[in-house]
């Protein structure tokens, strides 16, 4: 499975930052799970994030404090 390119990815999450973020905590919980019983063995879980994150699989909220929540 192939990368989707920076352009695209950018596209989706405007800061590099946040798509590190984003990719990084989906490709933790796709590892914790049964990961390798539902993709092709030699697939990494954070290129399966990244295609989330391209294909629009994923939300997030970006930006919020947790202090201005609790207010």
């Amino acid at each position: 499975m192939q990368q989707p390119s920076l352009d695209e990815l950018l596209k989706k999450v405007n800061s590099k930052y946040a798509l590190a973020v984003i990719a990084a905590k989906r490709a933790r919980t796709l590892k914790e799970g049964d990961f390798e019983s539902l993709y092709p063995k030699g697939t990494k879980p954070v290129t399966i994030a990244l295609q989330e994150i391209v294909n629009g699989k994923i939300t997030f909220e970006w930006g919020k404090r947790k202090s201005e929540s609790a207010r």
